[in-house]
């Protein structure tokens, strides 16, 4: 078969929208055609088409197949970004973005070209390993294979095996502790100018901001005392470039680390970007500042390895092949919110792309030849050399909470979006004895049980070297592996439906399963068809405290030859006998920090069980969960939680440190500020707390207000549907529309998706468009005519400042949806409905604060909810005109303030290039 030239004709090219169907061939206009057709077309003849998944989606066609220009994109430029649309491609490779859908088909042609094109080019950055990966890639009959033969020159000389092209990490010696400094507070204003360009460029408020969190940095007087600053900063301060002044300033004088934290993915990027400010070359910033996730958030090399030499098959082996392409180029190796594109494992329906990362704790540490290359441990280790790591919240809380990493332990520590301190605390100091959470246990334990491919290895493997030499430690590995038989294995959940559970911890589970939908029953006795349903421990029966008796019996079992490895690793390790040499030592170090990890996390769920029926114990709410999807069983235990989740948050996290910042725009989480000590563990701190605030620059008088429209009949789905549609038609897009349930966004979806799409107005959504939210988030920022639906993940941690967002739109109140563990903290509150109304007026604070982001933005929100009581208002700034109105009369004020569609068009035309060199962003 000849390869073809860039010049020569291209498959046809397809392109579907919410507006219709169209093709375009070399030569010929593109047209128009139908659904079954162009299935029909797609199945016969592979199409070139942009974003695979949700072209299936959009034709319901989910075995959809062809030549995908992502993928092509993925293949030249690894850890590059680009907007997974059309016109997001378009862009960086030099190609005229289409002006409507109907002009997509021929730039998809277009841009097919011009990639292909990009393989001759002498400037390609990413040229070395291309050939290798495309001789791998065309043994797994990758669609794009066939075009690029021919196209990439086979190198005079072999290309390095990506294994032997990673850096290696080197040790270095322990980093003397911080020296004990006072920061002045003129230095402070002078970096924070340094920071921002110049003094005169300093945004109101954001001096007197460094300035006030100076005092977290000075040295503490009190054992368990830190200084403690709770600061909150209204949008538009500029609070990210206030802290970083005097973070970077310590760290530079006292010769420390300064760790920031925060709690989503979004603020560490724009953390990352803003730091590089104060370094001129990228190699210096690079060895000061460190991102830090946990480790499942990385690629593990072992696993790829075993991927790529036979460990994957069909689409996951061909994924396998564009992770390591990636991993020669990446960063740091992140997977999850890194530079890896989001969208790319969509395009495998995420085949494999979890199997990449160590998600259940299975590392060998120096055991692993990939060890000195592993990107986990290069990001450990140069974390503790950095002035500035900036992670997330739970993430420190973990360390903190299993002894991890003790010879970085942070001094000073900076929560930004501190409002999210109490849920973090509240979901890392639980427990939950589940049946997805034994299973994990079994299988970190006994390793795989059937013939199925894959890296899983138990403890045995693991700890190969000290089963052959060690007869005491070989033991207790078989002892746990017996015990271990107990948990639940593989179909556990069709037994206990069934009603044929095997072992204890099943039996359990199915005890668990009768009494919550005994319990849980409407009084009609039909089952709830909500997605999840739990009922309190009060009054449990003989048959539940008698399952849970055996199964604490079966995880006492489990426990005890688990503690007796524990100690003999320790053993070993002292001792030092004659084959203990670098390697096995580093094993141990890393074997004996996860045993202890589920030594804990067993005693735990003992603990939670021996409780059911006695006495309650005031510290804790327990409860018994079945959890659903859509009506689907997926998992059923017991929880616990604490009544009040920041006081280990205090003990474990904030007692240790000498410094400690808790920052956020919204802090007093609608409330005041004794709310805000309440919900971030200040109350435990015994020294006083420092109380900073910081009003919006923000003209919101004049940029924005809120509508409440009220004849919005509630459950009423259509009248719903069309007041979405109206609204984002009256702003010509620019619409974040925000859910409280994943049901009733489908719905208004499915219903005014093409409406829009024909009046030329994108619309995305979360839970229906296959991507991750990170990735539609991108896609509604590039375009100022596309709308985005979404639920909880986009009311936090979202910026799109500028044209992109002009509405936010929410559909009802968000109320704190009923638990057995909000009924116990409302009652322990003994606010009543106030407990429950500060929940909502913290919700609503943050979805406002998506929509003013900058001096220049202006917009409106809108909640279609006439229940909205009037209570509530206070979640918006003080200034903020508020008006009850009409849907109609809601229209007609988007549409004087926003201006007319050709108007809007205009503004859309003039969005920024994104150039090719790019990083993530």
């Amino acid at each position: 078969m000849v390869s073809p030239s860039p010049l020569s004709p291209l498959p046809p090219a397809l392109h579907v929208s919410h507006a219709g169907i169209w093709i375009y061939e070399d030569g010929s206009a593109p047209f128009a055609i139908g659904r079954a057709e162009a299935i029909s077309r797609a199945a016969s003849t592979p199409h070139l088409i942009a974003n695979a998944p949700l072209v299936a989606t959009r034709l319901n066609h989910p075995d959809l197949s062809g030549l995908d220009l992502l993928e092509l994109f993925a293949f030249l430029f690894p850890a590059r970004f680009v907007v997974p649309t059309v016109a997001g491609l378009a862009r960086p490779l030099g190609v005229e973005a289409p002006v409507g859908d109907h002009d997509a088909a021929e730039s998809i042609a277009q841009i097919g070209r011009a990639m292909l094109g990009w393989c001759s080019r002498p400037d390609w950055a990413e040229r070395e390993g291309a050939w290798t990966a495309l001789r791998n890639l065309e043994r797994h009959r990758w669609a794009w294979a066939p075009l690029l033969r021919g196209l990439i020159a086979q190198p005079k000389e072999s290309e390095r095996w990506l294994f032997s092209r990673l850096p290696q990490w080197e040790d270095a010696p322990p980093r003397q502790p911080p020296r004990n400094v006072m920061l002045d507070e003129q230095d402070v204003t002078d970096r924070l100018g340094d920071l921002v360009g110049s003094p005169t460029r300093i945004r109101p408020g954001q001096a007197d901001y460094a300035k006030a969190v100076t005092s977290s940095f000075a040295p503490r007087a009190n054992r368990d005392m830190p200084n403690m600053v709770l600061a909150e900063a209204g949008t538009g301060i500029g609070k990210t470039l206030g802290y970083l002044a005097p973070a970077s300033l310590w760290a530079e004088s006292a010769g420390g680390t300064v760790w920031i934290s925060t709690f989503t993915k979004a603020l560490q990027r724009q953390l990352d970007r803003e730091a590089q400010r104060r370094y001129a070359d990228g190699a210096t910033f690079r060895a000061r500042v460190v991102i830090r996730k946990g480790r499942e958030n990385y690629l593990c090399l072992l696993n790829l390895e075993d991927a790529l030499q036979g460990g994957f098959a069909g689409r996951a082996a061909v994924l396998a092949q564009f992770v390591a392409r990636w991993a020669a180029y990446t960063r740091d190796g992140d997977m999850v919110g890194g530079d890896l594109p989001g969208w790319l494992p969509t395009l495998f329906r995420r085949a494999g792309a979890t199997a990449l990362t160590d998600r259940r704790g299975e590392c060998i540490y120096a055991g692993c030849p990939h060890y000195r290359t592993c990107f986990i441990e290069r990001t450990t280790r140069a974390s503790q050399q950095a002035d500035l790591v900036i992670a997330n919240h739970a993430l420190v809380m973990i360390n903190a909470a299993r002894g991890r990493e003790t010879q970085e332990t942070p001094t000073r520590l900076i929560f930004d979006e501190g409002h999210h301190l109490f849920d973090a605390a509240d979901a890392t100091f639980g427990a939950a004895l589940t049946g997805q959470e034994t299973i994990e246990l079994r299988r970190w334990i006994i390793g795989p049980e059937t013939a199925r491919k894959g890296r899983r290895r138990g403890l045995a493997a693991r700890l190969s070297d000290v089963a052959s030499y060690d007869a005491e430690g070989a033991e207790a590995i078989d002892a746990a592996r017996e015990a271990a038989r107990a948990l639940p294995g593989e179909e556990w959940l069709r037994r206990i439906v069934e009603r044929g559970p095997e072992g204890e911890i099943e039996r359990l589970l199915s005890v668990v399963r009768d009494t919550v939908l005994a319990r849980a029953a409407r009084p009609d006795g039909e089952a709830d068809p909500g997605y999840g349903l739990e009922t309190d421990v009060g009054e449990v029966d003989g048959d539940l405290i008698d399952a849970a008796t055996s199964a604490a019996r079966a995880l006492e079992a489990i426990s005890a030859p688990l503690q007796r490895l524990s100690r003999r690793l320790t053993a070993v390790l002292e001792d030092a006998p004659d084959w203990l040499d670098g390697q096995a030592r580093a094993r141990i170090d890393g074997a004996l920090a996860a045993l202890g990890w589920r030594c804990d996390l067993v005693h735990g769920w003992i603990a939670l069980l021996l409780r059911l029926g006695g006495e309650p114990d005031p510290r804790f709410v327990d409860w018994l969960a079945v959890d659903r999807i859509e009506g689907r069983e997926i998992d059923m235990g017991v929880h616990r939680r604490w009544l009040d989740p920041t006081l280990p948050l205090a003990e474990v996290v904030l007692q240790p440190l000498q410094g400690a910042l808790v920052t956020s725009a919204t802090l007093r989480a609608g409330g005041d500020w004794s709310t805000a000590e309440a919900r971030t563990g200040a109350t435990h701190i015994a020294g006083p707390i420092q109380i900073v605030s910081i009003p919006s620059p923000f003209d919101y008088a004049h940029q924005s207000e809120v509508l409440v429209v009220t004849d919005i009949r509630r459950g009423d789905l259509a009248a719903l549907a069309g007041a979405y549609a109206r609204l984002i038609e009256a702003a010509r897009g620019g619409t974040l529309g925000l859910f409280t349930a994943i049901r009733r966004l489908r719905s208004v979806h499915a219903r005014i998706a093409d409406r829009l799409a024909r009046a030329g107005l994108p619309l995305y959504a979360q839970h229906v468009d296959p991507l991750d939210p990170g990735t539609l988030v991108d896609m509604f920022r590039d375009d100022p005519r596309a709308s985005l639906l979404g639920t909880d993940a986009l009311r936090d941690g979202i910026d799109v400042p500028g044209d992109s967002l002009r509405l936010v739109v929410m559909e009802g109140v968000p109320w704190s949806k009923p638990s057995v563990l909000n009924a116990a903290r409302r009652l322990a509150s003994g606010e009543g409905a106030a407990h429950d109304d500060r929940m909502v007026r913290a919700r609503l604070a943050q979805a406002f604060g998506r929509l003013i982001r900058s001096a220049d933005d202006t917009g409106q929100f809108v909640i279609l909810s006439a229940a909205l009581p009037s209570r509530l208002l206070t979640a918006f700034p003080p200034d903020v005109p508020i008006r009850r109105v009409t849907l109609d009369e809601a229209i007609l004020a988007v549409r004087e303030r926003l201006g007319d569609a050709e108007k809007m068009g205009q503004e859309a035309s003039l969005s920024s290039p994104i150039e090719i060199s790019r990083e993530i962003e």
